[in-house]
């Protein structure tokens, strides 16, 4: 699915047993934990595996998250678009949607923003984008995230 910019980047997580809530939902705290998973295979494709991001350095700074319909635990995935919204000097936001595939569904469940900041583990200290991550990043850039919450 093509963004304002850019390509949204989508990839399939699969749901663990243990992500069930006493409801039989997928807790709201694993919903963190899927965005991670996301964000691990799609940085791994994104930068490469010589080069990832997460081996330079990134710390999570922010999460914001809406959720819009319960999931319940199942043996098929579900789907996570990813695609960058805010790119500047030394940090990024990231925007998803959790929806199911299309061969499975088309229930968009949440909808979510990380802020990550670069940073430097060898100097204790936030780094700067290298001009290939910025580049990388803007050809995944699109539109800010649609929360409900914030138009009230």
């Amino acid at each position: 699915m093509a963004s304002e910019h850019g390509e949204r980047y989508s990839v399939d997580v699969p749901l663990r047993w243990s992500d069930m809530d006493a409801y039989g939902h997928v807790n709201n705290v694993q919903f963190l934990r899927l965005l991670e998973d996301a964000r691990v295979i799609g940085f791994q494709e994104w930068f490469g595996q010589e080069r990832s991001m997460l081996d330079q350095g990134v710390l999570v700074a922010r999460h914001e998250i809406e959720y819009l319909a319960p999931l319940e635990f199942r043996h098929a995935p579900i789907a996570v678009d990813m695609w960058a919204t805010r790119i500047s000097g030394a940090s990024f936001d990231l925007a998803y949607e959790v929806r199911d595939p299309a061969s499975v569904g088309d229930t968009l469940y949440a909808r979510a923003e990380t802020t990550l900041v670069l940073y430097s583990f060898v100097d204790g200290t936030p780094r700067r984008l290298s001009e290939v991550e910025r580049a990388t990043l803007k050809s995944h850039e699109g539109a800010p995230v649609p929360f409900r919450w914030r138009r009230r």
